[in-house]
Protein backbone atom coordinates (compact mmCIF):
# COMPACT_ATOMS: atom_id res chain seq x y z
CA UNK A 1 0.00 0.00 0.00
CA UNK A 2 1.25 3.43 -1.10
CA UNK A 3 1.75 5.79 1.96
CA UNK A 4 -0.02 9.28 1.20
CA UNK A 5 0.52 10.76 4.66
CA UNK A 6 3.50 11.72 6.45
CA UNK A 7 3.95 10.78 10.36
CA UNK A 8 6.20 12.27 12.89
CA UNK A 9 8.79 10.57 14.68
CA UNK A 10 9.80 13.88 16.55
CA UNK A 11 6.53 15.18 18.25
CA UNK A 12 5.91 18.53 19.50
CA UNK A 13 6.37 18.96 23.09
CA UNK A 14 8.78 15.67 23.70
CA UNK A 15 12.46 15.04 23.70
CA UNK A 16 14.30 14.75 20.40
CA UNK A 17 16.47 11.86 20.50
CA UNK A 18 20.13 13.62 19.71
CA UNK A 19 21.53 13.36 16.07
CA UNK A 20 24.89 14.25 14.55
CA UNK A 21 25.04 14.38 10.75
CA UNK A 22 27.50 15.66 8.57
CA UNK A 23 27.65 19.19 7.05
CA UNK A 24 29.13 21.89 4.88
CA UNK A 25 30.40 25.11 6.55
CA UNK A 26 30.12 27.70 4.17
CA UNK A 27 31.46 30.26 6.81
CA UNK A 28 35.15 28.11 6.59
CA UNK A 29 34.71 26.20 3.62
CA UNK A 30 35.09 22.93 5.68
CA UNK A 31 33.52 19.66 5.90
CA UNK A 32 31.93 19.28 9.61
CA UNK A 33 30.04 17.39 11.52
CA UNK A 34 26.77 18.80 13.88
CA UNK A 35 24.88 17.93 16.36
CA UNK A 36 21.87 18.06 18.43
CA UNK A 37 23.95 17.61 21.69
CA UNK A 38 26.33 20.34 21.09
CA UNK A 39 23.82 22.90 21.25
CA UNK A 40 22.35 21.62 24.03
CA UNK A 41 25.94 21.18 25.62
CA UNK A 42 25.77 25.13 24.86
CA UNK A 43 22.68 26.08 26.19
CA UNK A 44 21.51 26.60 22.49
CA UNK A 45 17.96 26.46 20.43
CA UNK A 46 18.09 24.19 17.37
CA UNK A 47 16.45 25.87 14.44
CA UNK A 48 16.59 22.89 11.65
CA UNK A 49 14.77 23.94 8.06
CA UNK A 50 14.58 21.71 5.61
CA UNK A 51 13.94 22.13 1.95
CA UNK A 52 13.55 19.63 -0.84
CA UNK A 53 16.58 19.60 -3.05
CA UNK A 54 19.43 22.10 -3.34
CA UNK A 55 19.65 24.06 -7.32
CA UNK A 56 16.47 24.63 -7.32
CA UNK A 57 14.00 27.72 -7.15
CA UNK A 58 12.16 28.42 -4.18
CA UNK A 59 14.48 26.99 -1.62
CA UNK A 60 17.53 29.72 -2.42
CA UNK A 61 14.87 32.86 -1.71
CA UNK A 62 14.31 30.75 2.08
CA UNK A 63 17.75 29.89 2.84
CA UNK A 64 19.45 33.47 1.81
CA UNK A 65 16.52 34.67 3.98
CA UNK A 66 17.64 33.06 7.25
CA UNK A 67 21.38 33.91 6.23
CA UNK A 68 20.32 37.28 6.16
CA UNK A 69 18.76 37.05 9.63
CA UNK A 70 21.29 34.58 10.82
CA UNK A 71 22.31 37.34 13.87
CA UNK A 72 19.13 38.00 15.18
CA UNK A 73 18.77 34.44 15.25
CA UNK A 74 21.75 34.39 17.41
CA UNK A 75 21.04 36.51 19.68
CA UNK A 76 18.11 34.47 20.57
CA UNK A 77 20.43 31.78 21.62
CA UNK A 78 19.72 29.60 18.31
CA UNK A 79 21.61 28.36 16.01
CA UNK A 80 20.54 27.50 12.26
CA UNK A 81 21.06 24.37 10.66
CA UNK A 82 19.84 24.02 6.74
CA UNK A 83 18.88 21.12 5.68
CA UNK A 84 18.50 18.07 2.58
CA UNK A 85 18.74 15.49 1.18
CA UNK A 86 22.00 16.41 -0.55
CA UNK A 87 25.13 15.83 0.03
CA UNK A 88 27.52 18.01 1.51
CA UNK A 89 29.41 18.25 -1.55
CA UNK A 90 26.18 19.47 -3.58
CA UNK A 91 26.11 22.04 -0.89
CA UNK A 92 29.62 23.24 -1.28
CA UNK A 93 29.21 23.37 -5.37
CA UNK A 94 25.97 25.59 -4.21
CA UNK A 95 27.52 27.77 -2.34
CA UNK A 96 30.51 28.64 -4.76
CA UNK A 97 27.58 30.05 -7.15
CA UNK A 98 26.80 33.60 -6.74
CA UNK A 99 22.71 34.08 -6.23
CA UNK A 100 22.37 35.40 -9.49
CA UNK A 101 23.47 32.43 -10.63
CA UNK A 102 21.22 30.08 -9.31
CA UNK A 103 23.62 30.03 -6.27
CA UNK A 104 23.76 30.59 -2.42
CA UNK A 105 26.59 32.52 -1.71
CA UNK A 106 28.68 31.79 1.27
CA UNK A 107 25.23 31.84 3.81
CA UNK A 108 25.84 31.93 7.56
CA UNK A 109 24.98 28.71 8.78
CA UNK A 110 26.01 24.78 8.23
CA UNK A 111 24.37 22.92 5.34
CA UNK A 112 23.63 19.48 6.47
CA UNK A 113 23.50 16.21 4.81
CA UNK A 114 20.15 13.89 5.17
CA UNK A 115 21.21 11.56 1.88
CA UNK A 116 20.51 8.60 4.02
CA UNK A 117 17.30 10.23 4.58
CA UNK A 118 17.29 9.62 8.54
CA UNK A 119 16.40 13.38 9.56
CA UNK A 120 13.82 13.71 7.37
CA UNK A 121 12.37 10.31 7.95
CA UNK A 122 12.11 11.17 11.41
CA UNK A 123 10.81 14.41 11.64
CA UNK A 124 7.59 13.03 8.73
CA UNK A 125 8.78 15.02 6.01
CA UNK A 126 10.25 12.84 3.87
CA UNK A 127 8.54 12.35 0.10
CA UNK A 128 10.15 8.48 0.09
CA UNK A 129 9.07 8.41 -3.55
CA UNK A 130 10.77 11.79 -4.93
CA UNK A 131 13.66 10.96 -2.16
CA UNK A 132 13.27 14.86 -1.04
CA UNK A 133 11.90 16.60 1.99
CA UNK A 134 9.01 18.43 2.53
CA UNK A 135 10.00 22.30 3.89
CA UNK A 136 9.95 21.80 7.36
CA UNK A 137 11.10 24.32 10.30
CA UNK A 138 11.30 22.60 13.61
CA UNK A 139 12.67 23.85 16.69
CA UNK A 140 14.23 22.55 19.45
CA UNK A 141 15.07 24.28 23.10
CA UNK A 142 18.06 23.58 25.04
CA UNK A 143 16.68 20.88 26.93
CA UNK A 144 15.83 19.01 23.93
CA UNK A 145 12.23 19.45 23.47
CA UNK A 146 10.44 19.86 20.12
CA UNK A 147 8.77 23.28 20.63
CA UNK A 148 7.31 24.09 17.01
CA UNK A 149 6.73 22.40 13.79
CA UNK A 150 6.04 23.60 10.47
CA UNK A 151 5.47 21.82 7.55
CA UNK A 152 4.99 23.52 3.90
CA UNK A 153 4.57 21.54 0.68
CA UNK A 154 7.13 21.94 -1.67
CA UNK A 155 6.15 25.01 -3.79
CA UNK A 156 5.51 27.64 -0.90
CA UNK A 157 8.20 29.26 0.76
CA UNK A 158 8.75 29.88 4.73
CA UNK A 159 8.40 33.75 6.06
CA UNK A 160 11.81 33.76 8.10
CA UNK A 161 10.12 36.76 9.98
CA UNK A 162 7.63 34.33 11.25
CA UNK A 163 10.02 32.23 12.69
CA UNK A 164 12.09 34.57 14.77
CA UNK A 165 8.91 35.96 15.81
CA UNK A 166 7.80 32.27 17.19
CA UNK A 167 10.99 31.00 18.69
CA UNK A 168 10.63 34.78 20.43
CA UNK A 169 7.21 34.11 21.60
CA UNK A 170 8.21 30.62 23.00
CA UNK A 171 11.61 31.91 24.84
CA UNK A 172 8.84 34.60 26.62
CA UNK A 173 7.80 31.78 28.80
CA UNK A 174 4.57 33.50 28.45
CA UNK A 175 0.92 33.28 27.03
CA UNK A 176 1.52 34.61 23.58
CA UNK A 177 -1.97 35.99 22.06
CA UNK A 178 -1.90 36.58 18.36
CA UNK A 179 0.27 39.04 16.19
CA UNK A 180 2.60 38.96 19.37
CA UNK A 181 5.90 40.70 19.02
CA UNK A 182 8.84 40.61 21.44
CA UNK A 183 8.70 43.23 24.17
CA UNK A 184 4.66 43.26 23.71
CA UNK A 185 2.86 41.86 26.95
CA UNK A 186 1.70 38.35 27.47
CA UNK A 187 -1.62 37.23 28.80
CA UNK A 188 -0.06 35.69 32.09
Amino acid sequence: MEKDFYIQEVRVGRKVENFTAPAFDPQTGEFITVSLQENMDAGKWTILFFWPKDFTFVCPTEIIGFSDRVADFAAEDAVIYGVSTDSTHVHQAWTKLDPKDGGIGKVNFPLVQDSSHALSEAFGILIEEEGVALRGTFMISPEGVLEHSTINNLNVGRNVEESLRTLTALKSGGLCPLNWKKGDATLN
